[in-house]
């Protein structure tokens, strides 16, 4: 099975306000780098949306090492997701979830891989979350111009 390492971030200029998303894709001496924005979103949809956008360039099953510094995404994939499906995609308060739309897209292409969540520290060094921090503010210049 391919390993491969996605760093992604979102981005939002007010909140809700212009989002950008960003991730990079590293697979042995391949890189590849992506981003796109939303003119009227939130930095958690935006967090979500690069996660998938990454995911859907994958060609075949992977083992994917996936880098976030959204506690929001990740915990929502590990530890919160299964009792939304349980529910009928509401919280434990009985509200509906927030973005349900996107966390069914995201848990959608989740299947089709075998997935290691890793939690990093937003702007604390980390190259390859720091590239994709650049990048999901690339995704909000582009709609600025």
């Amino acid at each position: 099975m391919k390993e491969v390492s996605i760093w992604t971030d979102g981005a939002c200029k007010g909140n809700p306000g212009l989002g950008g998303w960003g991730a990079m894709l590293i697979y042995g001496e391949h890189t590849k780098e992506i981003y796109g924005g939303e003119p009227n979103t939130t930095n958690n949809r935006m967090e979500i949306m690069a996660v998938i956008q990454a995911l859907t360039l994958l060609k075949e099953r992977c083992l994917v090492h996936l880098y976030t510094d959204s506690q929001y995404v990740q915990k929502g994939m590990t530890e919160w997701i299964s009792g939304w499906k349980q529910r009928g995609w509401r919280t434990a308060a009985k509200k509906p979830v927030k973005n349900a739309d996107l966390w069914q897209q995201l848990d959608e292409l989740c299947q089709q891989h075998q997935l290691q969540w890793h939690w990093v520290k937003g702007h604390a060094g980390d190259a390859g979350n720091e590239r994709a921090d650049e990048l999901a503010n690339l995704g909000v210049e582009q709609l600025q111009a």
